[in-house]
C-alpha cells in the first residue's frame, strides 16, 4: 500500500489539514478492439489509485496516462456518474458493474478493491448489443423496444389532483420499483442465453398496474415483446442472474406478470387476429 504525506489547504481565516490517504496499485487487463470487424484483446496496465475514487475516476486516470504516453485512450461510456443514467455499463471480475449489488459503474468505489489486486474489464457480451469500440456497445435495441410500446393516451390538459386516480399502495409500489428500470443492460450481460426479459417486463409492467396504461395494455405488451424477439435476444431460463446483477434490483416478478399480459393479449387481442 502507497500511504500519500497528509496535506494543508490555508484559507483566509483558518488552515485544514487533511487526513492521511490510501493509493493503491492495480493491474487492469483491459479489453481492447478498434471496431466490431476487428479482432479483440485484452490489454494490461499498471495505474495507481486513490482509495475515495470511483471507478470511473479510476479509469480516467488511466486515459490521462495513456495520452501523456501518446497511446489510444480506453473509449467507456458515462453520463450523469451518479447511477442514473445506465451508460456506465461494463463487466467487471466477470460481474455486470462489478461485485457490489444494487450498484452501478460510477457507484462503484476503490476501497472495495485490494493493492495489487488485477482488474478484468469488459464489455457486455451479446449478439444483440454489437461492439462499437473497446468497452462500448450499441444498446439501441432497447430503445427499439421502448419505441415499440408506443404512448399512453391521457388528457394532458389541466393537472389532475394528486389523489384524482386511486391507487392502492402496493400497486403503486410495485409500478414505482418497475420504472426504476435505467436499462443499462446488466440483465443481458449477466444472463447466459442474453435475454431481455426483465428489462422488457419492467417497462411493461409500470405502465400495466397504472390505470393510466390500461387503454394501451395489449397492444404495448405484444409490441415490446415481438419488438425483443426481433432484436435477437435469448430466452428466460429462470436462472435469475438478471435480477441479482441488476443495479436497480428490478425483480424477476415482473417476468411473471408480463407472460400473464402477453398471453392475455394473444388470445383476446384484435391486434393478434
Amino acid at each position: 500500500m502507497i500511504v500519500g504525506s497528509s496535506k494543508s489547504l490555508q484559507t483566509d481565516n483558518c488552515q485544514l489539514t487533511t487526513d492521511n490517504y490510501s493509493k493503491m496499485k492495480l493491474t487492469l487487463k483491459i479489453w481492447r478492439q478498434k471496431n466490431a470487424k476487428s479482432a479483440g484483446k485484452f490489454e494490461s496496465h499498471q495505474v495507481v489509485a486513490e482509495e475515495h475514487m470511483s471507478f470511473l475516476e479510476m479509469l480516467d486516470v488511466l486515459n490521462e496516462q495513456l495520452i501523456s504516453e501518446r497511446k489510444e485512450p480506453v473509449a467507456f461510456e458515462h453520463d450523469c456518474r451518479e447511477g442514473i443514467c445506465g451508460t456506465c455499463s461494463m463487466v467487471i471480475n466477470g460481474h455486470p458493474h462489478g461485485l457490489m449489488q444494487g450498484t452501478t459503474t460510477c457507484q462503484l468505489h476503490m476501497r472495495h478493491f485490494k493493492d495489487g489486486e488485477t482488474i478484468a474489464i469488459e464489455p457486455f457480451r451479446a449478439q444483440s448489443f454489437p461492439l462499437i469500440k473497446d468497452l462500448v456497445v450499441d444498446r439501441s435495441a432497447f430503445d427499439r423496444i421502448i419505441q415499440a410500446g408506443g404512448y399512453i393516451s391521457v388528457n394532458t390538459g389541466q393537472a389532475p389532483d394528486g389523489n384524482a386516480i386511486p391507487i392502492e399502495k402496493d400497486q403503486a409500489l410495485d409500478a414505482f420499483n418497475a420504472a426504476a428500470c435505467i436499462g443499462c443492460g446488466a440483465c443481458v450481460a449477466a444472463c447466459p442465453n442474453s435475454s431481455a426479459m426483465l428489462f422488457t417486463s419492467a417497462k411493461v409492467s409500470h405502465l400495466a398496474q397504472t390505470p393510466q396504461g390500461e387503454i394501451e395494455a395489449q397492444r404495448r405488451v405484444l409490441g415490446m415483446v415481438n419488438q425483443m424477439d426481433e432484436e435477437g435476444f435469448g430466452r428466460c431460463s429462470n436462472v435469475t442472474a438478471c435480477e441479482a446483477e441488476c443495479p436497480k434490483e428490478i425483480s424477476v416478478t415482473n417476468i411473471a406478470r408480463m407472460n400473464r399480459e402477453y398471453l392475455s393479449a394473444s388470445l383476446t387481442s384484435d391486434v393478434m387476429k
